[in-house]
Formats: structure tokens, sequence, C-alpha cells
């Protein structure tokens, strides 16, 4: 599906980031890359910070833009997860030179990292 954006754009770049714009979309499209499909919960979890607002709203403008695929299950209660497109997966690998920038600057300037709490133990239902 189309996305709602079209521009003008300026060059690549202004593209580029005009679906990458707002604070958490990055790090969504990273915690998706590292670790696979996530449900809801899972990614507020692995992000910090986030409120439940700002990441419903996010992922639902990266499945708009076609970054993030966004699967139901028809299961009560229901289950929703979430995961990168083909899209997602490209754009994720095109910024991983401006990720390498930022570790580099982290070293280089000693900022701070925010820790993030390790993943609770899976169950399986039975």
């Amino acid at each position: 599906m189309p996305s709602e954006r079209s521009g003008p754009y300026i060059c690549g770049i202004d593209a580029a980031l005009d679906v990458v714009s707002g604070k958490w979309k990055g790090l969504i499209l990273w915690e998706l890359d590292t670790h696979g499909t996530r449900r809801f919960a899972e990614l507020r979890r692995g992000l910090p910070g986030v409120s439940e607002k700002m990441l419903t709203q996010h992922l639902r403008q990266m499945e708009e833009d076609g970054l993030v695929h966004r699967k139901v299950y028809a299961e009560v209660p229901p289950r929703v997860e979430y995961s990168l497109t083909e899209v997602g997966t490209s754009l994720n690998t095109a910024l991983g030179p401006l990720g390498d920038w930022g570790q580099e600057r982290l070293r280089r300037d000693g900022c701070g990292v925010v820790e993030v709490p390790a993943e609770p133990a899976v169950t399986e239902r039975l």
C-alpha cells in the first residue's frame, strides 16, 4: 500500500528522513531487526521511555509507509505481532552506517547509554 507521504522532496535524504522522522522510529527498526517479530508489549519493554500512545502512532505510520508488517491472529485474547518488511529491512541496512557513526560518537564523547532491562523468561502456553 503506498504511503500518504508524497513529497515534493528536495533529495533522497529528504525523502528518507521523512519516513524515519520521530524519536522512536529508528529504534523500532533496530528492535525489530535485532529481536525479530515482536508483540506490542515486547517492543515497549525494549524501548524504555516510549509511551503506549507514541509507540502505537509510530507503528501505524511505519505500517502505512510499508516498513512494518502487522499480523493479527484470530485468538482470544487477541494477539498482534510486528515484523519488518523487506522495505523496512532495507531501510535498517541503510541506517547501519549512521548507527556506526553514532557508536563512534558514544565512544569518543563518552555519552551515556540507557540500560535496557533483560528479557523476562518466556513460558510457553499449553
